[in-house]
């Protein structure tokens, strides 16, 4: 059963109706020992750095976190579920992450007024390859998927980032190292290429 954290924040119904609909047995749960149990976890968000950090301290959920995700067990990040992988985020100030991959969260920020790249960064946009691995099987170079945030990571070592976006920069859009997988977009609002994407991560944990 992949156990779909649910810290009070983020689009949870979409992310286990995305579940649901390629046939992956799912649930939501803030309880420990349901996570725990579980066979993978999902941690899905939108919002604050800060406030999912605050969030996941004040239910207990930290500690299990860290725990499960470096014992091996299978973790799947979307949006603020990669973000807090991180050793921190400059948003309100610098914020403690996971800390479970070196690296900071840092916002776009675009100096020029008439700049066409507004934040945040809400829309389509295509991910390019940096190398290869199961959850992109059947998935091209190229591909777009949807994307909605105004800040991004930088991962300390390079050989965990797996795909790249360019939005006024190139940056990070997902990254994997050993049993986690992170995405900065949003597998769920992705139309068949995130189903597709979803169930190469089932196939991948199976």
């Amino acid at each position: 059963m992949i156990a779909i954290v649910d810290y009070g924040m983020g689009n949870l119904r979409s992310v286990l109706k995305a579940f649901e609909k390629i046939g992956a047995p799912a649930f939501v749960s803030s309880d420990k020992f349901a996570i725990k149990s579980s066979d993978a976890i999902v941690l899905p968000g939108v919002g604050a750095f800060r406030d999912c950090m605050e969030n996941l301290k004040a239910m207990g959920l930290i500690d299990i976190l860290r725990d499960e995700i470096r014992a091996g067990k299978p973790y799947l990040g979307i949006c603020l579920g990669l973000q807090i992988l991180f050793t921190e985020s400059e948003e309100f100030g610098k914020t403690p992450g996971l800390n479970i991959l070196r690296g900071s969260v840092k916002r776009f920020s675009f100096k020029d007024s008439c700049s066409p790249f507004k934040i945040p960064h809400m829309g389509w946009n295509k991910v390019r390859m940096k190398k290869s691995h199961p959850v992109f099987d059947g998935l091209e170079d190229g591909e777009y998927f949807y994307f909605v945030h105004s800040y991004y990571v930088e991962p300390d070592d390079s050989s965990v980032v797996l795909m790249t976006s360019d939005y006024g920069i190139e940056f990070v859009s997902a990254i994997a190292v050993d049993n986690i997988v992170a995405v900065q977009f949003h597998p769920e609002k992705s139309q068949k290429k995130g189903l597709r994407f979803l169930s190469n991560f089932m196939k991948w944990i199976s």
